[in-house]
């Protein structure tokens, strides 16, 4: 009898649902196996390489960031970029060609963050001169497409670099195809001298919002343009001492090799023929003409206009009369 009780009620608790309580977990299964172990090993998607990666492996990554969406990304690639140009010993070679490198860093005068177009300036500005003065060609038409941007800040940023183009290869910019007329016209569009008569100067310099201090900028640049295309160098009268000094070997630096490549292009011998705006002006008296032809009245108007303004732009006009004081007496 009181086996049979005893059997029952194992019987009868097998199927017992069992009361859960707040805050206690359930109980575990007879047949539960503990997974809380945790396997000692790592596992590799792919074979790290011991070696860390070389100056020049990190040049062309940065270099390749300059096209990333990241403003923030292309400011610190150039960051980058401009402390490797500044600690390369001179003489040394980068990784990358000059040709390259610039064909990265040009598109990024029309870029739309300040701060990029600033750490860009400060790149050219730590860049070798001669490097800059063989490929002014492939640095002008983005300058020019700066200067006349629908944007006020990409205008004026377009403008520094332009001043900084002057004082590393003055006498390339104004002698390349379109590198006088084209500049010239992209000044008197940015300045607002589209008319010879100046009581239209004031209605037309809306581009620049009324903003003085910029205009100012602008015809101070302008300045040192007219002053690369149109002031004789001083180094003519250097050179003629030497000459004399060189007696009887006279002119020898006429029949020496030339110090730059393709030296006669501006003969045109094998090219089509170009645009009078693209033609290469290597005289100077080529350059006055053609200024006297089609930008002398404009600027002068120009002028006569800031001059009434006074202040800045005043001054700015006292500096241009200047130049074009001496590009007449040169």
């Amino acid at each position: 009898m009181g086996s049979s009780a005893k059997k029952k009620r194992e019987k009868k608790k097998d199927f017992q649902k069992p009361k859960l309580k707040v805050g206690k977990a359930r109980p575990k299964a007879a047949n539960s196996t503990d997974t809380s172990f945790r396997a000692k090993a790592i596992v590799l998607n792919q074979q790290l390489d011991i070696n860390a990666p070389t100056e020049s492996a990190k040049f062309l990554h940065q270099l390749s960031l300059l096209t990333s969406r990241s403003d923030s990304q292309r400011k610190d690639a150039l960051g980058y970029l401009t402390s490797y140009v500044t600690s390369t010993p001179e003489g040394a070679t980068f990784p990358t060609t000059a040709n390259s490198l610039l064909t990265s860093l040009c598109p990024l005068i029309l870029d739309g963050s300040t701060g990029v177009r600033t750490q860009l300036l400060k790149l050219f500005q730590v860049l070798p001169a001669e490097e800059v003065r063989d490929h002014v060609t492939k640095i002008l038409p983005y300058m020019r497409a700066g200067m006349t941007h629908l944007s006020k800040d990409i205008r004026l940023s377009a403008v520094e670099f332009l001043s900084y183009l002057i004082k590393a290869a003055g006498d390339e910019l104004v002698c390349s195809p379109g590198g006088w007329n084209q500049t010239l016209e992209c000044f008197t569009t940015v300045l607002g001298w589209r008319s010879s008569d100046s009581s239209k100067w004031s209605a037309n310099k809306a581009s620049f919002g009324g903003d003085i201090k910029s205009t100012a900028r602008i015809m101070a640049v302008l300045a040192e343009f007219l002053r690369a295309g149109l002031v004789s160098n001083t180094e003519s009268d250097s050179n003629i001492n030497a000459i004399a000094i060189d007696f009887p070997f006279w002119q020898t630096k006429s029949l020496a090799m030339p110090s730059k490549s393709n030296a006669y292009s501006y003969l045109n011998l094998f090219g089509s023929q170009t645009e009078v705006d693209n033609q290469m002006l290597e005289d100077q008296e080529d350059r006055l003409e053609i200024f006297s032809r089609d930008f002398e009245a404009v600027i002068l108007a120009g002028i006569d206009a800031a001059k009434k303004e006074g202040g800045e732009l005043g001054r700015s006009s006292g500096l241009l009369v200047k130049i074009l004081s001496l590009s007449n007496n040169g």
